[in-house]
This record gives C-alpha cells, structure tokens and sequence, in this order.
C-alpha cells in the first residue's frame, strides 16, 4: 500500500529530503560500524555527505569509544533533521 503525503507538494519535498539526509547520516553510521572500505567510491561519497550533513555536529561528543561516538555524532543530526523537517512540512501542509 503506498504511503499517502498530503495534497501540498512543498509538504512532500520537505519531507523527503529531511528522510535522505537522515538516511545519508545513517548509512554512514552503518558503514562505520560494519567497517566498510573506505577506498570504495560509494562509502567515500557517502562518508564526505555525512560529514559534511553533521558538520555543525562534530565533537559535540568525545567518546572514547569510536562506534559510539559516531552513532552520537552523526545519529544527534539525523534526529534533528527528520524532527525539523516533517515538523516543517506539517506546518507547510496546513497552509
């Protein structure tokens, strides 16, 4: 059954592209995690977005630990994005 988004398109944009960016910021933390080859072309592409998505992040946790600290890291600004941005079309929707 397709997901049904409201009637305003803006309302659809900006929820779809609050769920890439998350998806982008989790992939990485999956790529960390699984230890993907960070040579391999789409792990790099993916890397560099993730960076660049959770770049007002960064160090806001110093863990000890490196899985940890890249689920916090990255995880914080994926919430942050997905909260925003359906917030912000649930707004747009009602106009």
């Amino acid at each position: 059954m397709a997901r049904h988004y409201g009637g305003n398109q803006a309302a659809v944009v900006i929820r779809v592209v609050a769920d890439i960016m998350a998806l982008i910021l989790g992939l990485w933390i999956l790529m960390y995690v699984l230890d993907a080859n960070r040579a391999n072309d789409l792990v790099s592409f993916v890397r560099d977005a993730a960076n660049w998505l959770a770049g007002w992040s960064h160090d806001l946790f110093t863990m000890d630990t490196d899985w940890l600290r890249v689920l916090l890291n990255y995880g914080l600004p994926a919430v942050v994005y997905l909260l925003i941005g359906h917030a912000l079309a649930a707004r747009v929707s009602r106009l």
